[in-house]
């Protein structure tokens, strides 16, 4: 997928549409996508590349840290326009929220690697080479220390499993290839 496409998948993860109004509009109001935009195009070719090192070197480093190397899928949505701290060799998938607040790293080489629909409440540490399983939810606060499986709900200090009901449900505008 092309940089132009994940900026459009990003958009409709925020707005639900896409237009050109719709990326202004967009564009001028929420942080989060701003990252993306720049995120995008820093990693795209020619002159894009171009336009995404000058968008790069104008976002607020404080807010959002995530390495330009960082892999992640279509339809990214930031909530609140950070804080957000990422290890680079976080693998993050398509349509995943990352709440404000939320920490995902390593201190020792290799960190999590995220699956498609997984909504990352806000103030969450994900610890190390954790997998986060497909439509997950992650409750707001928790610290994962160890794997959460597909389609389960977990929360709490360190998280644990509490249900299967109702996976991805706070993954709103999912983006389809």
């Amino acid at each position: 997928m092309g940089a132009i496409e994940l900026i459009k998948s990003d958009l409709f993860r925020y707005a639900g549409t896409i237009s050109s109004k719709e990326f202004i509009k967009t564009y001028v109001k929420e942080a989060g996508f701003r990252f993306s935009v720049a995120f995008r195009l820093v990693n795209a070719g020619g002159m894009l590349k171009l336009l995404g090192i000058i968008l790069w070197k104008l976002r607020n480093h404080q807010q959002i840290q995530i390495l330009r190397k960082t892999i992640i899928g279509y339809g990214l949505y930031i909530s609140h326009g950070g804080p957000v701290v990422v290890n680079p060799s976080t693998v993050i998938g398509n349509n995943c929220n990352l709440s404000q607040f939320v920490t995902i790293g390593s201190n020792e080489g290799k960190a999590a690697v995220i699956g498609d629909n997984v909504y990352i409440g806000p103030n969450t540490c994900i610890v190390e080479d954790v997998c986060i399983g497909d439509n997950a939810t992650i409750g707001a606060g928790s610290v994962v220390t160890k794997d959460i499986p597909s389609n389960a709900t977990a929360a709490g200090n360190y998280a644990k499993v509490l249900n299967f009901n109702n996976p991805g449900r706070y993954i709103q505008n999912r983006y389809l290839e």
